[in-house]
C-alpha cells in the first residue's frame, strides 16, 4: 500500500472535514487511478494556508485512508470544489476515513510506500466512520 505526504492543514482538512481534492502539479499516474491510499501529514505546515480547526495539528504521521478515483486539469472558468486551485490537476478523493489514533511516521515527496508494521497500525483502525 502506497501513502502520500501531505502538508498540514490540508491533510487534515482531507480526513476531518470536506477537501476531496488534492492539489498538484503533476497528473496522477495511471497506476494509482482507484487505489486506496494513506493520508501522511508531513512535518511541516504549509504557511500560506489558511485553514484552521481541530485535528489540523498532527504532523509527520498517517492520518488517514482514501481512494484516489480520479485526476483532471484546473478548469478556471468552473472550479470543480471549492478546495481547487488553478494551474493544477486536481486529484479527486473518495471513501475517506480518518484514523482515530494516527500513526507516527517519517513521509516523502510523492507516493512512497511504509513499512508493514504502519500500514497495519493504520488498516487495524480502518473500520471507522467514513467522511
Amino acid at each position: 500500500m502506497k501513502a502520500l505526504t501531505i502538508k498540514q492543514p490540508w491533510s487534515g482538512a482531507i480526513v476531518h472535514q470536506t477537501k476531496r481534492v488534492e492539489n498538484r502539479t503533476w497528473k496522477l499516474p495511471a497506476s494509482m487511478h482507484g487505489a486506496r491510499i494513506l493520508i501522511h501529514a508531513g512535518a511541516q505546515r504549509d504557511r500560506r494556508a489558511s485553514v484552521y480547526g481541530p485535528h489540523l495539528d498532527v504532523y509527520s504521521a498517517i492520518v488517514g485512508i482514501a481512494t484516489l478515483t480520479g485526476c483532471h486539469w484546473a478548469e478556471e472558468d468552473r472550479p470543480c470544489s471549492p478546495w481547487s486551485d488553478d494551474n493544477a490537476y486536481h486529484w479527486t478523493l473518495d471513501d475517506v476515513i480518518a484514523l482515530p489514533e494516527p500513526v507516527p511516521a517519517k513521509g516523502r515527496l510523492g507516493f512512497w510506500t511504509p513499512d508493514e508494521e504502519t500500514v497495519n497500525a493504520a488498516l487495524r483502525q480502518e473500520t471507522g466512520v467514513a467522511w
